[in-house]
Parts: C-alpha cells; structure tokens; sequence
C-alpha cells in the first residue's frame, strides 16, 4: 500500500503533538510536516505535496475555510480533512471550500485514521452530529425562511449581512445593533471569509439575490 503523506494544520503545539502519534502509529501514513497557521500551511503543502491536510478552522492569521480554499486552488489534488471544535454551521464553509470530511475534536483515533483514508481515496466522511446537521439541512422543506440561505452564518452575521444588504456602513451597523464598532468589524471579516466573497460589494450582490435584504426592507 502506498504511503499516504499527511501534513497537520493546528495552532496548539499539543494537539499535533497527540495527532502526530495517533497518525504515527498507522505504518501506512507519513506525517511530511505541521503548520501552526493557515499562510504557513498554504507554504507547506506547496513545499510538501501533501496527500491529506488535516485542517484546523480556528487559526490564528487566516481561518481554516479560507487557508482550505487557497490550498485546494493551487492543489487541486490535495484532500482537506477539517478536525475542529466547532460543532455548527462552519461545515457548509468548509464544504464549499473544497473540503473532504468535518470532524469533532475529540472523536476516537480509530475513526479519525479511517476519516484520513477516506478522503485520501476520495470519499466525503463526517462526524454523526455534523452528518445530521448536513440531512437537516438538505432535507429542508422547499419554500424555507430566508435565513437558511446562509447556514454557514450565525444568527447575528445574517443580521449583519442583511443591514450591509441595505447600504449600512459599519458604523452604522453598530449604532442600530448597539454593538461596538470593532465588533462589526469583526463579524464582517466572518462574513465574508465563510461566504467566501472578495468583498462588500460581493456580499450585497449574494445577499440581495437571496432575498435577504429585500426581506427586511420590505418588512
């Protein structure tokens, strides 16, 4: 069996410590290298040709989704496997990132050896509760509210993406929210990294033609 390359993405220096020796512990998987941010794992898997990427999303310059999008772009080939705490609407990012297969730190190493096989040999693998998250989703009822277009958003991003739908300026978006203009700041640099748009304009144009500005102008 050929040898599968793995490079591991993580900010903590503990958590690739313990993958690192799960992933060790397989004969048939190479750990090529670590990266502790998303720039630096866009330059190791250029320098390292990696197989699978196992990618955290919570990184300390670009975010996992963004650092997927820009690996996949220049390696096509390469397969994203995100491992993360977060247990909510981020897998609809990732997904559309490019990425592979979504685990919940913490699963059994067994399941996570067999996520890195998976995605090596092409195949979509989740964690249960992220699966059920992707039916729900998928099986929703035609006609759903216009919040739900956006389901890699929290609740109060589709309340800032609407506002920046109807022309708000973030300033603006923090004296009718009541929230510091920092805050929005933030929560707009969200925004667009999980939509994954270049910019504001960008976001009205997706915003609108979901109805998502007009909704809320009209009502």
């Amino acid at each position: 069996m050929e040898t599968l390359r793995v490079l591991i993405v993580d900010d903590h220096p503990v958590f690739r410590f313990g993958m690192r020796a799960l992933l060790q512990s397989d004969p048939a998987i190479e750990v090529v290298g670590e990266a502790g941010s998303g720039l630096d794992a866009i330059e190791h898997c250029i320098v390292l040709q990696p197989d699978v990427i196992i990618m955290d999303l919570n990184l300390p310059d670009i975010n996992g989704i963004e650092a997927t999008r820009r690996i996949l772009h220049a390696m096509p080939q390469a397969n994203v496997l995100v491992v993360t705490m977060f247990d909510d609407d981020s897998v609809f990012g990732a997904m559309r990132a490019g990425a592979r297969g979504y685990l919940i730190k913490g699963v059994e190493g067994d399941e996570t050896l067999r996520a890195v096989r998976a995605v090596a040999n092409g195949e979509a693998i989740f964690s249960p509760t992220v699966a059920r998250r992707l039916i729900r989703f998928f099986t929703r009822p035609a006609g759903a509210p216009v919040s739900q277009q956006f389901p890699e958003l929290t609740d109060r991003e589709r309340e800032v993406l609407a506002l920046i739908a109807q022309g708000l300026t973030n300033q603006s978006i923090a004296e009718r929210l009541i929230i510091s203009p920092k805050t929005v700041r933030n929560l707009v640099s969200s925004i667009f990294n999980k939509l994954q748009v270049a910019g504001r304009s960008e976001a009205i144009v997706r915003a609108r033609k979901a109805g998502l500005g007009d909704a809320l102008e009209g009502g």
